[in-house]
């Protein structure tokens, strides 16, 4: 069991120290243009009512890197229900944190109150775990207050609405142009409060291509089980974060290097690491190299796939195991599937309608080798065929699979009805493409996702 002391609350020796910098609108690249319409209304709004207004995070850091923030977040002194008095479109939510939701349509502009560094300094209430995790963090204080309660330096900074310049009270601006992924405070004590910077720190490092300073990437190694703390629900949300931005293969190898990825999935990693060369750790790149092309040419991505993907060795080990013992194939499949996926939800909590999909895409691996008669025919119409058929192709493609079983499926999918009987004859079948004459497509690179 992982053991240590036990942290106080965050508080900086100098809350004012680097000394704050303001960069006019002629010192940096943000322009009002590239600002959500409705990120500015309320913005204007707020100040309106005269209270202080500010975009913070990382739509103003993406916004110095030229990219186009996903969303917009503003921070202000107005407390949350004086923010839901200026907006009747809005909702309160969070008990840890006290949000307002602005809602225009589809889009929802979040507003937070500037938070004080500790209980003394401002009103509300704090709240830590025993650990030294932040359970509730509602203590309103000043904007440079604020700033010091971030967790990363470049997501600290400020564009002020007033007279469009930006607001830099840690030092921020420095690290972002030097590429520096830095945690503002002490690294240990940060990732204390909360476990999940150590997930964030390598998401943001891999999306940016920042380095992480070598005084917060050393504790990670060590601080990694703290995970095992953290609700697998909100772990759930930081996995699909993490694995779907579009660099899910870098962040995968910087999670096991971090030894973060052997807290997330247990048994995958134990697999992995049994097998550092072989055609798990082979098949599961793949697939992540698979889901970043599809989200680089903006196509829809489904977590099903790659949640089956990441879990597949240790149900196949487990299955083949109870195939040797007796079982039926299919059957032991099933078995395996809610047996791991059992243990697996203890880390990382993956919702039912998901985990019903990917039960459903390896319980149809076996049932591909049967390849003679009506089966084929029925399984066509399953709703799941192709999802397990495109598992089938990529296992194949890195020597787990038998390659001229999936190119039978291919060619069957395309066959005329007379060339699909004679491929589903007994005897026919895995050479049914070269007993037959079937007109042959180019090779088909898998969909990875699919609807559901």
């Amino acid at each position: 069991m992982f053991t240590s002391r036990q942290p106080q609350p965050f508080k900086p020796k100098e809350p004012t120290s680097p000394k704050t910098s303001i960069y006019p609108r002629s010192e940096h690249n943000i322009s009002r243009t590239l600002i959500s319409d409705h990120a500015l209304k309320v913005l204007y709004r707020l100040r309106k009512e005269n209270y202080q207004a500010y975009l913070v995070g990382g739509c103003v850091r993406d916004l110095l890197l030229g990219r186009e923030p996903k969303d917009f977040d503003v921070v202000t002194d107005a407390h949350p229900e004086e923010i839901r008095a200026v907006f009747r479109n809005c909702r309160l939510i969070g008990r840890r944190f006290r949000l307002a939701h602005v809602h225009f349509g589809n889009e929802v502009v979040e507003v937070a109150t500037f938070r004080a560094l500790n209980n003394e300094d401002g009103e509300g209430d704090r709240q830590h775990s025993r650990d030294g995790r932040i359970l509730r963090d509602n203590i309103y204080g000043t904007i440079e207050e604020d700033a010091w309660r971030r967790d990363f330096t470049v997501n600290a900074l400020y564009y002020n609405i007033r007279d469009f310049s930006v607001v830099d009270f840690v030092g921020g601006m420095d690290d972002h142009k030097a590429g520096i992924l830095r945690l503002i405070g002490e690294p240990e004590q940060r990732y204390r409060e909360d476990p999940v910077r150590m997930l964030r720190a390598v998401r943001f490092a891999v999306k940016l291509g920042f380095t992480i300073h070598p005084t917060c990437a050393e504790p990670i190694h060590r601080l990694a089980p703290l995970l095992e703390g953290i609700p697998s629900a909100r772990l759930y949300d930081e996995v699909i974060k993490l694995l779907l931005s579009g660099y899910s293969v870098q962040t995968f190898e910087e999670l096991r290097h971090f030894n973060l990825f052997g807290r997330l999935f247990p048994e995958t990693e134990h697999c992995l690491a049994r097998q550092p060369e072989g055609y798990p750790l082979v098949f599961l790149a793949k697939v992540l190299e698979r889901t970043d092309e599809r989200i680089q040419q903006n196509k829809g991505v489904a977590p099903f796939f790659l949640f089956a993907a990441l879990l597949w060795e240790p149900v196949r080990i487990l299955a083949n195991a109870k195939i040797k013992s007796g079982d039926n194939d299919v059957f032991a499949y099933q078995e395996a599937a809610s047996e791991v996926l059992t243990r697996q939800v203890r880390s990382v909590a993956i919702p039912r309608a998901i985990s019903l999909i990917m039960r459903e895409v390896w319980a149809l691996q076996p049932r591909l080798e049967r390849t003679t008669g009506v089966r084929p025919y029925k399984l066509l119409g399953h709703p799941r065929f192709r999802a397990a058929y495109d598992f089938l192709v990529l296992r194949a493609e890195t020597g787990e699979a038998d390659q001229e079983l999936a190119e039978w499926w291919t060619h069957f999918q395309s066959a005329d009805e007379a060339q699909q009987r004679a491929m589903t004859r007994e005897g026919g079948a895995r050479t049914g493409t070269r007993k037959t004459r079937v007109r042959k497509r180019g090779p088909r690179k898998p969909k990875i996702t699919h609807d559901t």
